[in-house]
């Protein structure tokens, strides 16, 4: 894998179509390496801030810049082999018939050479723990191996960063600490995005919360989901858990 680059947002304006502002002034710096969650309530502008990181999306006013790169028109097809995105339906990324030939797909799109492709498969399968999935059929694929797919078509292209759209979303807790571990030890500069914050707090460094198109507040990632009244503020208090955990814990033992 390519070495991890740094991201750099600066006063990222983004209306959508029909007017409305969903990305208001919004500047963000993330080092390489840095693995950097994104919180917000249900329209806070986390994912379309994502979108901007490889040119989906391209804003109104301001720029996004990857290892000292702009993210503009004319810079795309270098800027997307640095930044994979990984979507939150698996569907949206596998096409073509077979695990071998979606996680290829890349790598053969960006000029890769058959043996090069091959190699770059493998190593990418096995990262995902997919050794043996080549000829299968994406569609026989259970939901979570469909995602761990997913991100080996992003791995296979060696970005310098993965971008996550609500990793945690839909998979069962086996699967959420599976993912978390693998996040873990990406090499690459980890930007995600989730409505699941305890996995989130568990898989980066630092967070982001995203309120209303701004920034609320960024930090290390314990100390901003410990700030009770910022979370309240932002809608997306969780610490309501902690008393049903208690009582979980507190349960008496069944002999």
């Amino acid at each position: 894998m390519s070495q991890p680059c740094s991201i750099e947002a600066d006063q990222l304006v983004y209306r959508y179509p029909d007017g409305r502002l969903a990305l208001d002034n919004v500047s963000l710096k993330i080092a390489p390496g840095e693995r950097l969650g994104i919180i917000g309530a249900s329209g806070a502008g986390k994912s379309t801030f994502l979108l901007h990181l490889n040119g989906v999306l391209l804003p109104n006013s301001g720029l996004v810049r990857i290892g000292g790169e702009p993210v503009v028109r004319a810079n795309l097809q270098n800027i997307r082999s640095r930044v994979g995105i990984v979507f939150q339906n698996p569907d949206d990324q596998l096409f073509t018939p077979t695990v071998e030939e979606d996680v290829a797909f890349g790598p053969l799109n960006m000029g890769g050479t058959p043996g090069e492709t091959r190699e770059r498969v493998q190593v990418a399968l096995h990262q995902m723990r997919l050794d043996g999935y080549e000829k299968r059929s994406t569609h026989d694929l259970s939901f979570g191996e469909k995602r761990r797919v997913a991100l080996a078509t992003v791995l296979a292209m060696r970005p310098r960063v993965i971008a996550f759209d609500e990793p945690f979303a839909n998979l069962d807790p086996g699967m959420v600490e599976q993912l978390i571990h693998i996040i873990q030890g990406l090499e690459a500069t980890v930007v995600l995005i989730s409505q699941e914050i305890l996995p989130a707090v568990a898989a980066v460094d630092t967070l982001a919360v995203f309120h209303q198109g701004h920034i609320a507040a960024t930090g290390p990632a314990l100390e901003i989901a410990s700030d009770r009244a910022l979370l309240q503020r932002c809608g997306i208090d969780f610490h309501y858990y902690a008393g049903v955990w208690e009582k979980i814990l507190n349960r008496p033992s069944v002999t």
